[in-house]
């Protein structure tokens, strides 16, 4: 059965989703319906990035293992996901988005399995591991997916919910892990074993979806390693890639260190804080860049960069005077415009490529956004012995700053006159 019609629009190759319904005996989801069911499938993997961030100090206290092991547990899923990016982010474009997405849902379930039956920690490093060949494997085409299952009026909100859904769906997976362990018995038993549900259910939905791309030849020679932008994209790519840094450093700061910070300068222990603090920054960034849906992008990008640079001077403050009502101030700011400026940035990006090259211009943006989401926390997690945690947690926040300054000269150069 066809599921994918081809048409051509302003001389480009489009591929749109066939509306079937029942055909040949095989049931399919009409297009509204797939695309809301795709996109709370993206949120469900988002919500297993955030989930294990609360557990960590739990596993330390029960284990007793060295801290700078978190920080490779923490890392480790960010390598695994940049590598996989680099060998598979464009083979849906070759295959199609549905039997990259089934493997990728049905590797997380292994993924969160290991975690829920892990005896120490280098188990939890290898279930963060498997977890960042399955995120990686499912990011660029989750956010293609989405983009091309959008009802044909709403291609931004597409775009916006392709960039809303990692980090709203972070924010509800620390939060809701947070609550688990102030007031759960079994924290670890009821967070992954709901998360295999939601894994499941995301792999019937995907079964039942249309396909959105016709199968091409080069799925082999896509799997060489390579970073590949299309032409179109080029300029627009390379001039986002301050601000990449800028939006995913802030992300790695709050999921990676924030526990850290909470314990070690705060002296604080609360499940419930650990999952707010991780949990702040992508849930008001989440909200930011919903309601500024129909914002001009390039405007909100710029403001964006303002928020940033002027959340992560308060939230430095609040670290340096021990002062939790600024951090969370600081987080809450930021995190604006952590999720403004992503999400702003993929609107201009994403109607840059054709279909059959949107997955691989979306492997490219999150390779640049994951490498500064995971190396400059490993990074810290090595500095953090050397130098202490405060100056290392200081330091990282200086360096978010520089690079929004930089994403904001760029991006006020590219705004027309």
């Amino acid at each position: 059965m066809t599921t994918a019609e081809e048409t051509r629009t302003g001389g480009m190759l489009a591929v749109r989703p066939v509306p079937a319904v029942r055909r040949g005996g095989s049931f399919r989801l009409r297009p509204v319906a797939a695309f809301a069911g795709t996109a709370l499938a993206f949120v469900a993997v988002a919500l297993a990035v955030g989930a294990p961030s609360p557990l960590f100090v739990l596993y330390q206290q029960e284990w007793g293992f060295q801290p700078w092991l978190l920080t490779v547990a923490f890392a480790i899923y960010a390598v695994t996901l940049l590598i996989t990016l680099l060998i598979a982010g464009s083979l849906s474009d070759h295959i199609g988005r549905r039997p990259v997405l089934i493997g990728a849902l049905a590797l997380q379930i292994v993924a969160m399995l290991v975690f829920l039956f892990a005896p120490d920690i280098g188990w939890i490093i290898g279930a963060r591991s498997v977890q960042g060949v399955a995120t990686g494997a499912a990011m660029s085409t989750f956010t293609a997916a989405l983009v091309e299952l959008a009802p044909e009026k709403q291609k931004k909100l597409g775009a916006t919910i392709g960039s809303t859904a990692p980090v709203g769906g972070i924010a509800i997976g620390a939060f809701l892990t947070g609550l688990a362990v102030q007031f759960v018995p079994q924290p670890t038993t009821l967070v992954f074993v709901a998360l295999v549900v939601l894994f499941a259910a995301g792999i019937l939905v995907i079964v039942a979806s249309p396909e959105t791309v016709v199968r091409r030849p080069g799925a082999a020679r896509s799997l060489i390693p390579r970073l590949l932008i299309p032409a179109a994209a080029r300029s627009e790519f390379v001039g986002a890639i301050p601000l990449f840094l800028a939006t995913w450093m802030l992300a790695g700061l709050f999921i990676g260190l924030s526990p850290s910070i909470l314990h070690g300068v705060f002296h604080l222990d609360s499940g419930l804080l650990n999952g707010a603090i991780v949990a702040v920054p992508p849930a008001v960034g989440a909200v930011a860049a919903l309601l500024l849906t129909r914002a001009v992008a390039r405007t909100t990008v710029v403001w964006s960069m303002l928020a940033i640079l002027v959340g992560v001077a308060v939230a430095a403050v609040g670290i340096g005077a021990a002062l939790l009502p600024l951090l969370f101030l600081g987080a809450t700011v930021a995190g604006g415009g952590f999720g403004a400026g992503f999400s702003g940035m993929l609107r201009i990006l994403a109607p840059l490529a054709p279909n059959d090259q949107r997955a691989e211009l979306f492997a490219g943006i999150f390779l640049v956004s994951y490498l500064a989401y995971g190396l400059p926390a490993l990074a810290a997690g090595e500095l953090i012995g050397v130098i202490g945690l405060l100056p290392t947690a200081l330091g990282y926040s200086a360096a978010i700053a520089v690079a929004s300054v930089a994403a904001l000269v760029v991006q006020v150069l590219k705004t027309p006159r």
